[in-house]
């Protein structure tokens, strides 16, 4: 009836709401295979589907996992009577048959498969109301120790089922910091660095935690939660840093040797042992029940002490906790003799050296342990070579090694050296040392000078530095190739400005004068040097130096015409480039030696800028400055003696162009290959760059963009997008495929502005993968296909008319040829 079909239309749009089926779904079908997803808790009566068969079926009988909720109706309607619960049974699998009048099956039985769609009608639930754990103090952060965990009964795959965990209470909570996290979707609890660092049980041994769960990820707030409480024991930290151990080097006893031992809070754990040192021995190890042991005897003197880690891990080879530092010390034995410091070492006395003077220091070495009796050392002379005048003639302190002279003066001339054994002893070694002492002679001559007066000598003033100009000779009584002997020339008189200095033969003591310092004629003409004679040695009491150490000469410079001097190398100016002409823009100066007057030119002047002035010196312009030319223009400066030998020098002018905004901008690249794809499919968008050639301030151009001709207002649009860039729009899309030029009006903004109309060339063509593409047209000029053919045929035609014509010259050339010959030969005879 009317009512059904209304009824049964009401009944398809309430399941379109409720299940979100879109528009196009259809509501009636035949009878095949088909899947429906219906929500779970959706009202009784629910129509789902109305299947349609075809005669002579009249009836329809559904079978499978009804549950008793789904049902047919003889004309094919399937529909629920009750909600559906996806907790109970998430899929349901049933068959539809078609049957004619006498209940036979004519179609079917089809599958159709109900998936029924989760809902979030489950709250979260902790499998317990209250957890207990436990947790040793410095425990690695992070690590879990313990767990809890929530169900809950909605679809896992959906976020009516996505659990998320947190710790919303921690009792007691110091300095608000927690101590505890929770991992948001396992529910594993560890320490926080701040908990790794701060637990002690011996201040709070007890937490306790409320921790919260709640389902559609914690996100909406609609969602399920529940709480539990977590009760947490802090345990003391066994896992700790053993006291530093101390073994005896070179022990005998059987190794490995337990030294220490360290112990995890827990039982299976993996110990290992780390050289953070790197050592090529590393004499060490540890068993898996945390005992360390060092596994072969020690030398302090190789290494006194050594420093590595101990670590836990677990059995995934991840580590418990932080590495324990294991520091071991090597304890010295005295197995080392005492050394000596040379093979011989030797001292120098002087001759009159007076009784208990020291004459030096012997040290020798132990390798054994310092400031302990093992590297304690003791001094004694055993043997003196020669015995003369006696014996005795030196001690040494037993524990300082200081070696004095013990009875007397000595002479060098009766003995030059001693020859001493020195025995060093500790507790256990003695060893014997060699140690020669050398009489050295005292410096009681002083240097004579074999003449006093050198006389006189003319220098140019233009020697070269470096040359030597004299040779002057004193002697030494004191003993040869010593301090005591070896003169040391020095000028005491006629030479304040050091030019020159006295270099000393180690072999002979002759001095030779050298030139230090270019000599200087105008400054100083006549030099009366007078040089003195010393020992590198002081001289002994009572003995000075006299008249006999000192020598004079007279060194007389003669005057060379010398070149003009530059008061300075490089002269540097600054100018703006557009300065009028005839500007001064600087000044060199420069003197002659000799006092000659000076003449000043320009060379390299190579753009004409620059003219001087010959007298004064003063530069000026004769030339407009242009800095974009030359931002830096130098020229060489000439100073030339006026008359004399005409000597001239060069200094060098650099001049400094300071810009002004004279250049108007334009595109920075002549041809920026702008286009856009034809026909356009919307407005089109070119970017574009300018330039100037001026120079840019440091926050870089500034210019401003607009359109050359108010005609293209309604065709393009232009605007800045930062100081160097534009774009240029199109107004519509209706052009032709051509190049446009397009007028561009850019402004730079100076002090003057300036600005310039520039033309933009935009490309309207076809495009093929993004670029631009134009097919190849014929050339102008170019000659089509069947003008090619009529020039090819009449190429041959010509080719074959010439080779014609040759053919037959050659024939004609060889019939005449042949008339000739047979003459000749008829006349032959005759001529005999």
């Amino acid at each position: 009836t009317m009512v059904q079909v209304s009824l049964h239309c009401l009944c398809f749009l309430t399941l379109y709401l409720a299940t979100g089926y879109s528009q196009e779904r259809k509501f009636s079908g035949p009878l095949e295979p088909m899947t429906f997803s219906i929500f779970e808790g959706q009202e009784a009566s629910q129509v789902i589907f109305q299947f349609k068969a075809s005669p002579p079926a009249v009836n329809f009988k559904l079978t499978g996992e009804t549950d008793g909720i789904f049902q047919i109706q003889p004309d094919g309607l399937l529909y629920h009577n009750k909600a559906l619960d996806r907790e109970t049974r998430a899929v349901h699998k049933l068959q539809v048959s078609a049957l004619d009048a006498q209940g036979t099956v004519v179609e079917g039985p089809v599958p159709i498969t109900i998936e029924v769609k989760d809902i979030n009608d489950n709250r979260p639930t902790f499998l317990q109301k209250k957890y207990e754990g436990s947790v040793r103090q410095n425990s690695r952060p992070g690590k879990p120790f313990m767990y809890v965990n929530a169900t809950d009964l909605d679809d896992p795959a959906t976020p009516n089922g996505q659990l998320i965990y947190e710790i919303v209470i921690q009792l007691p909570k110091i300095n608000n910091i927690m101590y505890f996290q929770v991992n948001n979707k396992t529910g594993a609890i560890s320490l926080t660095l701040d908990g790794s660092r701060a637990l002690d049980p011996s201040k709070n041994s007890n937490y306790n935690l409320v921790v919260s769960v709640k389902d559609m990820g914690g996100q909406n707030e609609n969602s399920f939660s529940d709480s539990t409480s977590v009760d947490i024991v802090v345990k003391e930290n066994i896992w700790k840093k053993p006291e530093p151990v101390e073994i005896f080097e070179n022990s005998t006893d059987p190794h490995p040797i337990k030294i220490t031992q360290v112990q995890w809070n827990e039982p299976g754990a993996r110990y290992i042992l780390v050289d953070k040192e790197k050592l090529p021995r590393f004499p060490f190890s540890i068993d898996q029940e945390g005992v360390i042991y060092v596994t072969q005897p020690l030398d302090r003197e190789e290494k006194d002490s050594y420093v590595f880690y101990a670590v836990a891990k677990d059995e995934a080879g991840q580590p418990l906790s932080y590495p324990l530092e294991i520091r071991v010390k090597v304890k010295d034995v005295n197995d080392n003799p005492p050394t000596c410091p040379s093979a011989v070492t030797v001292f120098e006395v002087q001759e009159n050296e007076n009784i208990g003077s020291n004459i030096g220091t012997f040290i020798a070495h132990d390798k054994d342990e310092e400031n302990t009796a093992n590297s304690v050392l003791v001094y004694r002379i055993v043997d003196q070579v020669p015995a003369l005048p006696k014996e005795g003639l030196f001690l040494v302190q037993t524990y300082s090694g200081v070696f004095q002279l013990a009875e007397q003066s000595l002479k060098k001339q009766d003995t030059p050296q001693y020859n001493l054994t020195v025995e060093v002893a500790d507790k256990d070694f003695k060893t014997l040392c060699h140690v020669q002492i050398h009489v050295i002679d005292i410096n009681d001559q002083i240097p004579i000078f074999e003449k006093s007066d050198y006389g006189n000598l003319t220098v140019a003033e233009d020697t070269v530095v470096g040359s030597t100009i004299l040779t002057i000779q004193a002697t030494d009584g004191d003993e040869p190739f010593t301090g005591s002997s070896k003169i040391l020339y020095r000028i005491t008189q006629g030479d304040s400005d050091g030019r020159l200095g006295v270099d000393t033969d180690p072999q002979t003591n002759a001095g030779y004068v050298i030139i230090k310092k270019p000599l200087d004629f105008e400054t100083a003409a006549i030099h009366n040097i007078v040089f003195q004679g010393e020992n590198p040695e002081p001289l002994v009491s009572g003995v000075n130096y006299n008249s006999s150490s000192c020598a004079t000469f007279k060194l007389i410079v003669t005057d060379v015409n010398e070149v003009p001097e530059f008061s300075q190398r490089v002269y540097q100016a600054k100018v703006s480039e557009d300065v009028a002409v005839g500007t001064k823009v600087g000044n060199v100066t420069a003197r002659d030696p000799e006092n000659l007057d000076i003449s000043y030119s320009l060379g390299d002047n190579r753009r004409g800028w620059l003219k001087i002035n010959p007298v004064t010196g003063e530069i000026s312009t004769v030339a407009p400055l242009d800095r974009e030319a030359e931002s830096v223009y130098r020229v060489q400066v000439v100073a030339t003696e006026v008359g004399g030998s005409s000597l001239s020098s060069t200094a060098y002018f650099h001049l400094t162009l300071l810009d002004v905004n004279d250049n108007p901008p334009r595109l920075a690249k002549d041809d920026p290959g702008l286009f856009l794809c034809h026909p356009l499919q919307a407005t089109g968008t070119v970017i574009f760059e300018a330039t100037d050639d001026d120079q840019q301030s440091f926050r870089g151009p500034r210019f401003d963009f607009s359109l050359g001709s108010d005609m293209l207002q309604n065709t393009w649009e232009v605007s800045s997008i930062n100081g160097t860039h534009a774009k240029l729009r199109t107004k519509h899309t209706d052009f032709e495929e051509r190049v446009y030029n397009i007028p561009i009006r850019i402004n730079d903004r100076g002090q003057p502005p300036l600005e310039g109309i520039v033309s933009l060339p935009v490309t309207f063509c076809k495009c093929v993968e993004g670029s631009c593409f134009r097919a190849a047209g014929r050339q102008s000029g170019m000659p089509t296909v069947g003008m090619a053919v009529g020039i090819l045929l009449t190429t041959f035609l010509v080719i074959g008319i010439i080779l014609a014509v040759v053919f037959i010259r050659i024939k004609k050339n060889e019939g005449k040829a042949n008339v000739e010959s047979a003459q000749a030969s008829e006349a032959q005879p005759l001529k005999n």
